[in-house]
């Protein structure tokens, strides 16, 4: 089975583990990669042949037909470019570009396909390597972690290893796995890189999983300094692919940090992979199987990296080349329709206030199945063959006529499969097999979320801004006619956004709604719901129930095509407002199902910012407002978690607020939190670059140098409570805010002296 690929301009080496456990490398001296040039005038293209017959780092050109595009109904003669060296491609690409192109040619007149792919999975679909190992359980890993202090101070006496084998390494043992055990407990850096060296010749692993990529040049150069002989590869040294870098992606500053190649093994760095935080290795395993992008290429990569990898993958199978740089021009639209189609998803208004016997549904991979239902595809939407009217409300035609269009193609299998995981999990009692078939679940549902915004992508190989738009038209229709029908079979949509409604019976909305926004009567109203739970049946008293919602549920599946899923069941669920109280917040949420289990939605315990410790008291205010149904008690827990704070009787570490680096540390005009927080990293040689963490304890919320907040990894001797108060009140008006209850009225309860209840000593 393969479980590296190399590609470099010297070599490509294809390591395999055999049946009895050795690892052999086979070498590949002949491949050469490939890409092409299409030229509006069949003169261009051969003027471009005889400028290119000398060039060095071309080894051969030929003319070919290939599909330029997916909407290709006869191939395109382009000229095919075979390359000496893999890395001469894209800078023989821009030679076209800036050279050739403009010497006697206008703009445009060279169009370039199978450039930018990565060089490890262009080799994979050239030579049909698979790069996935039949038996992912025979897959050996090995995890290395060093905290970032002692990674910036260059002190690898603290390097922690453990070893995983199969996909099961860090899925139900994360924190071990994550954490791992000290090599030397004497912290002697000889004897740790020693230790190292033992190890990896003992577990021989396939995959090395980092809590850092910059452990690779750093664990070399201090084994070359201190004469070690260590190798993290299965060959001497190491390449660095990419160096560090900073970046804008819609509003939101992030860090991508450098990433580095060992011989024979593949490199998984905790810090920059968002598939090891979802899927572990099953969902990075599951992955790299459907898209043919090696281990580690696939987890470094975005989420719509790796889609686009599976686009690129079946367009290879079709025949049809990749684009370059994508260039999908709009069709002419009337002012009307840009106007009707220039829209998103359609959200409800949620109804503000606590409601009791609430049910949640929701549409099973809305956008990926009406891609599939209605075959929306770019080479089917708006096609030159037909004019008619298929998409609702923007009238864009739907070409019937193409026997399997692209893009649901692709997504089919991803959603059956996901579907099938899904009952699997149903099914099995295994804790190990679960936890797996998780991973896989949570890998393929963020591939399932990004292939709709992909669409309306500038950059996006294989998109087109009208199916983006027609896909939103499908699922505005859709929701809009699960409301309809809901309210006609005796349900009251209480809240809606996009693929998911909340409803409850109408019959029960006999007091739930009020204009007032009195708290003292909210409380009254709830107090005396709870009392109704002893009041005769629906049917006692002469009400019609509504359709069982499974009915419901069933016959709108049944006329669209599409799995609307009762999702759960609710004791009660609270939509919180606004921060001015106005509206409700789209995505601010929280209830018990009839299960048992909470459900939190965009409140503080679900915020990457907010302290272990809020998150923790803001659920136990849940559970409080839960069990008696009124801010009173709530308030009594809220007080007793806030004299915790001013005892000083909270662990620092639970007191740590994690945020991101907006910009580098000179470009600030504030003396933010976030500043001081800085500042202390750079005392301690640790540079924080825009969108990398920042962690801190807050000691003294009234300074405003870098003594206004500690480090976790400092002494923290204090810490400021009168701010940590702030952010336990903040806290808990999300949670009675449904009831009417804000700051004010919460400080106003906790000032008025009045005797604790017994809910408050409750654990």
């Amino acid at each position: 089975m393969v479980v590296a690929v190399d590609v470099t301009d010297d070599a490509v080496r294809v390591w395999s583990r055999k049946d009895d456990g050795t690892v052999v490398c086979q070498r590949d001296p002949d491949y050469r990669p490939t890409c092409y040039v299409a030229a509006t005038t069949a003169d261009a293209l051969d003027d471009l042949w005889a400028r290119l017959a000398d060039d060095p780092k071309i080894v051969a050109t030929a003319f070919e037909r290939v599909f330029t595009s997916l909407r290709d109904d006869e191939r395109t003669r382009v000229l095919a470019l075979e390359m000496e060296r893999p890395s001469e491609i894209t800078t023989v690409a821009r030679e076209i570009r800036t050279v050739h192109e403009p010497d006697g040619w206008a703009p445009g007149t060279f169009r370039l396909y199978d450039v930018d792919i990565s060089p490890k999975f262009r080799y994979c679909l050239d030579t049909g390597t698979k790069p996935t190992p039949n038996d992912p359980a025979a897959v050996r890993a090995l995890s290395l972690s060093l905290a970032t202090p002692d990674l910036a101070a260059g002190d690898v006496s603290t390097l922690s290893v453990a070893s995983g084998w199969g996909d099961d390494a860090g899925v139900t043992d994360d924190k071990r796995f994550a954490d791992g055990d000290p090599l030397a407990p004497d912290g002697d850096e000889r004897a740790v890189l020693r230790a190292l060296a033992t190890r990896l010749d003992d577990v021989d692993p396939d995959v090395l999983v980092l809590s850092s990529a910059d452990l690779v040049p750093l664990l070399t150069a201090r084994a070359d300094a201190l004469g070690v002989d260590l190798e993290l590869g299965r060959l001497p040294g190491y390449t660095q692919l990419a160096g560090e870098n900073s970046y804008e992606s819609y509003g939101r500053v992030g860090h991508s940090p450098a990433r580095y190649d060992v011989p024979g093994r593949a490199i998984v760095d905790r810090s920059n992979s968002f598939f090891w935080h979802e899927g572990k290795l099953p969902g990075l395993f599951d992955l790299v199987e459907r898209s043919w992008k090696p281990l580690q290429e696939a987890a470094w990569a975005s989420i719509g990296t790796v889609f686009t990898a599976m686009q690129i993958r079946a367009a290879r199978e079709r025949g049809v080349v990749v684009p370059w740089r994508a260039w999908e021009a709009e069709s002419f639209t009337a002012a009307r329709t840009l106007h009707d189609a220039d829209r998103g998803g359609l959200t409800f208004e949620p109804d503000v206030g606590l409601h009791e016997d609430v049910v949640e549904i929701d549409f099973a991979s809305l956008y990926p199945n009406i891609m599939c239902v209605n075959d929306l595809s770019p080479e089917t939407v708006r096609c030159a063959c037909h004019d008619t009217d298929d998409v609702p409300g923007l009238g864009y035609s739907v070409c019937p006529d193409v026997a399997e269009p692209f893009v649901p193609s692709v997504l089919g299998d991803l959603i059956e499969d996901r579907s099938r995981f899904k009952d699997q999990r149903r099914e099995t009692e295994d804790p190990e097999r679960r936890a797996r078939l998780d991973a896989k679940i949570s890998a393929l549902k963020w591939i399932l979320v990004t292939c709709f915004g992909y669409q309306g992508y500038r950059n996006s190989k294989f998109g087109r801004i009208e199916v983006h738009e027609s896909i939103n038209a499908y699922a505005r229709e859709y929701l809009l006619d699960a409301k309809v029908r809901l309210e006609d079979a005796g349900w009251r949509v209480v809240h809606g956004i996009v693929d998911s409604l909340w409803v409850a019976p109408r019959e029960r909305e006999r007091s739930e709604r009020s204009d007032s926004a009195n708290g003292s009567e909210r409380s009254e109203r709830h107090v005396s719901r709870a009392s109704e739970r002893s009041e005769p049946s629906d049917s006692a008293s002469g009400k019609e129930s509504p359709v069982p919602i499974k009915d419901v549920c069933d016959a709108i599946t049944e006329d669209i095509g599409i799995t609307l899923e009762h999702e759960s069941d609710f004791e009660w669920v609270a939509f919180v407002p606004t921060a001015d109280g106005r509206a409700g917040a789209l995505t601010k949420y929280f209830g018990k199902r009839t299960d048992g289990t909470y459900k939190y939605r965009g409140i503080e315990a679900r915020q990457r910012s907010t302290p272990a410790f809020v998150g923790a008291v803001q659920e136990t205010l849940v559970e409080t407002l839960d069990e008696h149904r009124e801010p009173g008690p709530v308030c009594d827990r809220l007080a007793r978690a806030i004299g915790r704070v001013r005892s000083g009787d909270v662990d620092p570490d639970d007191l740590v607020i994690r945020t991101a680096a907006a910009k580098a540390l000179d470009a600030y005009d504030q003396r933010t939190r976030t500043v001081a927080a800085l500042e202390r990293y750079r005392d301690h040689g640790i540079e924080r670059h825009p969108g990398q963490d920042v962690r801190y304890v807050v000691a003294d919320d009234d300074r405003s140098d870098r003594d206004r907040v500690r480090l976790p990894w400092e002494s923290v001797d204090r810490y400021d409570a009168d701010f940590y108060e702030t952010l336990l009140v903040r806290a808990a008006e999300s949670v009675l805010s449904p009831l009417g209850w804000n700051r004010d009225r919460i400080r106003e309860s906790l000032s008025g002296g009045r005797d604790l209840q017994l809910a408050a000593f409750e654990e």
